[in-house]
């Protein structure tokens, strides 16, 4: 699973043999995260959270948008798909 981002020290991941639609597996610090990207244009909206809080999940969010066409982009590299 490569690692596509690094912030506050999480990491965003996207897996070989993931599935529709684009998304990433953000973790850290014990927690994880599943963020629907909506490629191309977004909003990344949380799918499925483990321990993170609200106020974390609103940071993890607005990271994530600010690089959601380098996401975007890995997503298909990877997966020949968005």
């Amino acid at each position: 699973m490569p690692t596509v981002l690094r912030f506050d020290g999480l990491r965003a991941a996207i897996y070989f043999n993931d599935h529709r639609p684009a998304h990433i597996h953000v973790i850290g610090g014990g927690n994880s995260a599943v963020i629907d990207l909506h490629c191309p244009h977004g909003p990344p909206r949380m799918r499925e959270c483990y321990g993170f809080k609200p106020s974390e999940l609103q940071r993890i969010e607005a990271a994530v948008a600010v690089k959601l066409a380098i996401l975007c982009r890995r997503w298909e590299e990877i997966h020949g798909y968005s």
